[in-house]
């Protein structure tokens, strides 16, 4: 593999860890209600395990409330139990054919636990960016000693694998910020 290919699919990995450190911010509380929240919430229906979005369509009302609307009213039950036992502190309240969750005033305690959460993410985020960086190190090694790249490309390489890596770990920590602010934020 040359050096730019190399390079490419460093970058890919790195964009798609900060996707996916970010998509998971979303779903810690932040006080308000938003549908990412419970949106991947597993639900058992038809024997099966389905998120949540997959078999409800999921609103929000008020800024501090959200209503699930099952596609077939037989799941509700399924669905409230799987929000209850989900660790977002919810009580589901069915009327009819919705159950609506209203979602408390975040107290400190908790506050400063999901800012936990949300660093414990951040950090997965940066390790797997810095497993992207050594794999691809290792493939710039693999490649000098098969002779396909010179040492000179390779030590360039490095610094460009490098420069990525500070760049991605840096965004990581912008998002960070980002989700401290709005969770401590009353």
């Amino acid at each position: 593999m040359s050096p730019d290919e190399i390079l490419m699919e460093a970058e890919e990995k790195m964009i798609k860890t900060e996707a996916a450190v970010s998509h998971e911010f979303a779903g810690v509380r932040t006080g308000k209600a938003s549908a990412a929240l419970i949106e991947n919430i597993q639900v058992e229906v038809y024997g099966s395990m389905m998120r949540l979005r997959e078999v409800a369509s999921i609103s929000s009302p008020e800024p501090r409330q959200l209503v699930v609307q099952p596609w077939d009213v037989g799941t509700t039950q399924s669905i409230e139990k799987a929000i209850q036992k989900s660790n977002l502190g919810l009580s589901p309240a069915t009327q009819g054919k919705i159950i609506r969750l209203t979602f408390p005033e975040l107290s400190t305690e908790r506050r400063l636990e999901f800012v936990k959460i949300t660093k414990k993410m951040a950090e997965d985020g940066r390790v797997a960016v810095r497993h992207v960086r050594r794999d691809a190190m290792e493939e710039l090694k693999k490649s000098v000693k098969a002779s396909e790249t010179s040492e000179e490309e390779q030590e360039k390489a490095e610094k460009e694998i490098q420069k990525l890596t500070d760049q991605y770990i840096a965004k990581i920590e912008v998002h960070l910020a980002q989700k401290e602010k709005e969770i401590t934020t009353v």
